[in-house]
C-alpha cells in the first residue's frame, strides 16, 4: 500500500504544470524506498506479533507445569496414604561369623542346621537340590551320610515287570519331597505352597538376616492390625501375614552334641 501511495503521488506531482518533470531514475528510487520502508514496517509488525504469541506460549507452558506438578505432588501424597498399610519391617544386620574375607562356616553349626530342618521343617519344605553326598565334609562323614540316606526309601524304577518300586537311599539320591506334588503341598497348608530350602538363603534378600528375622518374628499382631484366618503375624513377613505357623519352640529339637537350645540358635 505504502509503495502504490508514492507511486500515485509521484505521478501525480510529476503532472503538475508548475512542477518539473522528475527523472526515470528518481522515480525508480523512490518506487524502491517505499517498497523498502513498507517491508521494515511489516517485518516489525510480524515480529512483533511473533514475540506476543511466544509469550502466550511461554504463559501456557509455565501454567501447565505448574498444574502438572501439583497433579503429581497431590498423587504421590495420595500414593504414599495408600501404600502406607504395604509397608513392612526390614531386617537388621547381624554380625555373622562367616561373613568375614577370610571366615567360613562353622562345620558344628551347620550339622545342628540339618538336624533342625530334619527335625521341624522337613515336614514341609523341601531341599530337593542337595544330595545325600552333598552332606560329606560338611555336615557328616561319608559312613553317617550312608546311613542317613538309608533311611529314606526312593522311588526308583521301573523294573524288569515296567514296575515302579521303593528302595533304600543311596549317597546319589536326592532329598525326596515331603509332598507329591505342589497341588498336595498347596491343599496341606492352606492354600501356600512352602518353598523350597536348597537356595533360600541366596534366593531372598537380605539372605541370612532374611531367614533368621522371619523365623523369629513371630508376634502378637499391634493394634488395630487384622490378620485373615489361617495367617499369621509376622512383622519381618511382606504385608505382615505369613501362611506358615511359627515353627521354632523350646524343646522342639534335640542337638546331638549337647548344645544348649534356643530360639534363637535353632533360627541360625
Amino acid at each position: 500500500l505504502a509503495e502504490e501511495y508514492l507511486i500515485k503521488y509521484s505521478t501525480a506531482l510529476a503532472s503538475r504544470d508548475d512542477t518539473p518533470k522528475m527523472s526515470s531514475r528518481f522515480s525508480t528510487i523512490f518506487r524502491r524506498f517505499g517498497a523498502n520502508l513498507f517491508k521494515q514496517g511489516t517485518s516489525s509488525i510480524s515480529t512483533a506479533r511473533q514475540s506476543a504469541q511466544s509469550s502466550k506460549r511461554n504463559a501456557y507452558a509455565f501454567v501447565g507445569l505448574a498444574g502438572a506438578g501439583g497433579l503429581a505432588l497431590l498423587y504421590g501424597v495420595s500414593s504414599v496414604k495408600v501404600n502406607a498399610e504395604e509397608l513392612e519391617l526390614h531386617p537388621p544386620v547381624y554380625p555373622w561369623s562367616h561373613k568375614g574375607p577370610l571366615s567360613a562356616l562353622d562345620h558344628a553349626s551347620v550339622r545342628r542346621g540339618f538336624q533342625v530342618y530334619q527335625q521341624v521343617c522337613s515336614a514341609c519344605h523341601s531341599i530337593e537340590q542337595i544330595a545325600f553326598r552333598n552332606l560329606v565334609g560338611a555336615s557328616h562323614t561319608e559312613d553317617e551320610a550312608k546311613a542317613l540316606a538309608e533311611e529314606y526309601l526312593i522311588k526308583d524304577g521301573p523294573n524288569d515287570e515296567g514296575e515302579m518300586f521303593e528302595r533304600p537311599g543311596k549317597l546319589s539320591d536326592y532329598f525326596p519331597r515331603p509332598y507329591p506334588n505342589d497341588e498336595a503341598a498347596r491343599a496341606a497348608n492352606n492354600g501356600a505352597l512352602p518353598p523350597d530350602l536348597s537356595l533360600i538363603v541366596n534366593a531372598r534378600e537380605g539372605g541370612e538376616d532374611y531367614i533368621f528375622s522371619i523365623l523369629t518374628g513371630y508376634f502378637d499382631p499391634p493394634a488395630g492390625v487384622e490378620v485373615r484366618e489361617g495367617l499369621h503375624y509376622n512383622a519381618y513377613f511382606p504385608g505382615g501375614a505369613i501362611g506358615m505357623q511359627q515353627a521354632l519352640y523350646e524343646g522342639a529339637v534335640e542337638y546331638d552334641d549337647g548344645t544348649i537350645i534356643i530360639n534363637s540358635l535353632k533360627s541360625k
